[in-house]
């Protein structure tokens, strides 16, 4: 059942309600402002008189509207996406909180609005703001930043937004910025940031959802059988984020790769290490090249041959996924085994 919430003729966009569930949310790892910034605890932006607050997350209200579908907007009547929007089941993006760019993960929607004929009249920024500034607000969203970020900012954070320059982007220096939130019962909140200029506007709706791990370990049978049928089997084995020491569950692919390696005493392998492109190039060869050492350590010490292991890091230079994904990024985070023509 549905029903529609009519704004003001000036506005012109409209909520579709309908019935959205998602998981808990949960800020994206690795990815954090500062060491000790977190959504809880982020000094925010008042949007009455501009004074300094603290912005946190249980002090705002819960909004019990119902909505429709992602991206739960419409546009203002009048104006349009000017290419076709960006829509991500899962990503990250950096929303300014107190002129802090802060990671924000979960499903994506950006655009670049422009007018829909300009010959009827001219772009008005005032219009564009207003109108998404009573929309939310009036399903009980708050702003929460209202202001830019500094050059020293954007340098400390832009390398950890590749998506910067892809249609719809917000978070250079010297934008005018506004961030909203509206605070779901279930943990799946919704943030929203605008910028415009005279001739144009962008709009950011995340709505947040935790990353759902898609990837499984493979068993010594399944290793074996993409072996036999390609000569290369992929798997994906945990280490320290940055680090070559194998977590405990990486220790659970070493010894399946040690039991297709004890049925097939003749077999010999290249372990290749390879990595996503966050940080140097160089960083990254020796980062890759220390994990294929270190698989190929561990299984020296579970009784295999070091005459039948060969270990090489390739770093960034052959993904399989699109890098400006986190989901690319941790198929590109892989380990290959790769049979080696015997002598």
């Amino acid at each position: 059942m549905k029903n529609i919430i009519f704004l003001s003729v000036i506005i012109g966009a409209t909520l579709v309600s309908g019935c959205s569930k998602s998981n808990n949310s949960s800020t994206a790892p690795n990815h954090s402002a500062t060491a000790d910034t977190t959504k809880d605890d982020i000094s925010g932006h008042d949007d009455t008189n501009h004074s300094s607050n603290t912005f946190a997350i249980q002090n705002i209200p819960i909004s019990t509207h119902q909505f429709g579908e992602f991206p739960f907007f419409n546009l203002p009547a009048g104006l349009i996406t000017t290419n076709p929007p960006i829509q991500r089941k899962y990503d990250i993006v950096y929303f300014p909180i107190n002129g802090v760019m802060t990671p924000i993960e979960g499903r994506v929607w950006k655009s670049h609005i422009s007018l829909e004929k300009p010959e009827n009249g001219d772009w008005s920024l005032p219009y564009f703001l207003k109108s998404y500034d009573d929309a939310v607000t009036a399903v009980g969203g708050k702003k929460i930043f209202d202001g830019k970020i500094t050059d020293q900012e954007y340098k400390r954070y832009h390398d950890q937004a590749p998506y910067l320059g892809e249609d719809g982007s917000i978070g250079y220096a010297d934008q005018d910025i506004r961030v909203y939130i509206i605070r779901r019962p279930d943990g799946d909140d919704i943030y929203l940031q605008l910028t415009g200029d005279t001739a144009s506007g962008r709009v950011n709706i995340l709505q947040e959802k935790p990353f759902k791990q898609t990837i499984t370990l493979l068993q010594s049978e399944e290793i074996q059988q993409q072996l036999e049928d390609t000569g290369k089997a992929i798997l994906y084995i945990n280490f320290d984020s940055n680090k070559a020491t194998l977590k405990p569950e990486g220790m659970v692919s070493i010894q399946e790769i040690r039991e297709v390696l004890d049925k097939d005493p003749q077999l010999k392998l290249e372990i290749q290490g390879y990595t996503d492109d966050i940080g140097s190039a160089e960083h990254n060869q020796m980062l890759s090249q220390a994990r294929a050492e270190a698989v190929k350590n561990e299984l020296v010490r579970a009784n295999i041959s070091s005459d039948r292991l060969k270990a090489t890091g390739f770093g960034q230079t052959k993904p399989i996924a699109d890098n400006q994904t986190e989901q690319g990024k941790a198929k590109n985070r892989r380990v290959e085994l790769v049979k080696l023509n015997a002598d």
